[in-house]
């Protein structure tokens, strides 16, 4: 499975890397890292990407900026869009919804409960 995470934090690949360590030796999933709205559009040309976990809060182009454009050049999954927030927000919630986002998690993450997530996903 083909996911692009996106996230202005130059760490999250580590993290992302570290609690999916086992997926990625096993080839279960495939993770690319963007940290920018503009750049994650650049990897979906050229990927088969079936996952999107995108932070709503970086500087340029917005997550939610990011899930407009995705749903307007795929507007309906796959990709499914995930979006991320420190912010657990009822307005950035509701946006996210109205945009298209098939899911939305709080930082930090739950990576218990987004294993589970993806799981379910694999399944459909």
């Amino acid at each position: 499975m083909n996911i692009l995470v996106v996230d202005d934090e130059k760490d999250i690949r580590t993290l992302f890397e570290q609690k999916f360590r086992k997926e990625i030796r096993d080839k279960v999933f495939n993770f690319k890292f963007a940290h920018s709205g503009e750049e994650a559009l650049g990897l979906l040309e050229d990927s088969k990407i079936v996952l999107i976990l995108s932070d709503i809060n970086m500087p340029g182009m917005s997550g939610l900026e990011l899930l407009r454009r995705v749903r307007g050049i795929f507007p309906a999954a796959p990709p499914k869009v995930f979006m991320i927030t420190a912010y657990g927000d009822k307005d950035n919630r509701e946006r996210a919804n109205k945009l298209g986002a098939d899911d939305f998690l709080n930082k930090p993450i739950d990576f218990t409960s987004l294993r589970e997530k993806i799981a379910e996903e694999q399944t459909e």
